[in-house]
């Protein structure tokens, strides 16, 4: 019986180098648009390699395929796998960390640097008929006076860092296993001091236990009512509806978000009305570069689960 590819769903114009991977050691390919458990669990039945991207993959996919077959998941976050169940199964993990660090690291520092520069509130002014500079700047502290937080500075965060070197910004960063932060300029702080002492924070840590809905309303009275949070993380690193009071409370000055606890954002979601508030639709991975190496560094994933090799990068 000859080894099966199965992709579950993908987004992408279309699959050709991974059907050209599985084609290439021999492998049969098909390609679906599963967006239920149930539906994952049917498409992969006996396959040797499962790729998903947003579509569940749960204990019943995993008892479906193959022993030992590998689980490749499009992105940086494996959220939708039940890596658990993968794990008791047998099966190998992979996903892809590092496809997109550019394009999220620039996306961060635009979203910051809008805030900390007052441009949507000065866009709206002018466009209101005002032509009042100080008015809706004010207060706007110059970078070299600035308090730049990292709330987590792992591979992309760190991206971030190196971008904003030559603005003058004061570093500061609460991570736990942060090792060579004297070598990258960064103080290291805990989490309270971070909230206190920073004007500005970039979250850039994973959605855990000890970080979901860490930016909640208490984490907010004890920022400044001067600073902004940044968020192209993980939606559940923040209580969506602290924040959206915290915004029309004036507790702090502003935020922009990427990334949401449901997506796409509710109708009914209260950061729609929030002021100072710079809203993207997850976009902070794309540009079609990144789409081709995403999609390449999958096909290379296949090929190797398909020669019994482990994932590039293993899920931890």
């Amino acid at each position: 019986m000859s080894q099966r590819v199965v992709v579950t769903d993908a987004i992408f114009p279309n699959l050709a180098q991974e059907e050209a991977a599985a084609h290439a050691a021999g492998a049969d390919f098909e390609g679906f648009q599963c967006t239920t458990a149930d539906d994952v669990a049917k498409a992969v039945k006996d396959a040797d390699v499962a790729v998903v991207q947003f579509a569940p993959f749960a204990e019943a996919a995993a008892k479906a395929v193959k022993p030992g077959a590998t689980v490749i998941r499009y992105g940086v976050g494996y959220d939708n796998i039940d890596v658990a169940a993968a794990r008791a199964a047998g099966l190998k993990v992979g996903y892809v960390p590092d496809y997109c660090t550019d394009e999220v690291a620039d996306h961060t520092v635009a979203l910051a640097l809008s805030l900390l520069r007052k441009l949507p509130a000065l866009d709206a002014s002018v466009r209101s008929g005002e032509w009042a500079a100080v008015k809706n700047s004010k207060p706007l502290k110059p970078f070299g006076e600035t308090a730049f937080g990292f709330f987590g500075l792992g591979q992309i965060g760190t991206a971030v860092l190196h971008r904003l070197n030559g603005f003058g910004f004061r570093f500061i960063a609460a991570d736990p296993g942060l090792a060579d932060a004297n070598k990258l300029g960064v103080r290291v702080v805990d989490a309270d001091t971070l909230l206190a002492e920073a004007d500005i924070i970039t979250c850039h840590a994973p959605a855990t236990d000890g970080t979901t809905g860490f930016f909640n309303a208490t984490a907010f009275r004890r920022m400044k009512d001067t600073a902004f949070l940044v968020n192209t993380a993980r939606g559940q690193l923040i209580a969506e509806d602290d924040l959206a009071t915290a915004l029309k409370d004036g507790a702090i000055a502003g935020a922009g978000l990427d990334v949401f606890v449901e997506e796409p954002l509710p109708e009914s979601s209260p950061l729609r009305e929030a002021p100072n508030l710079i809203l993207t639709p997850h976009s902070a991975w794309y540009s079609e570069a990144a789409i081709d190496r995403l999609q390449g560094l999958v096909a290379q994933d296949i090929t190797r689960a398909l020669n019994g090799e482990a994932p590039r990068r293993p899920v931890p």
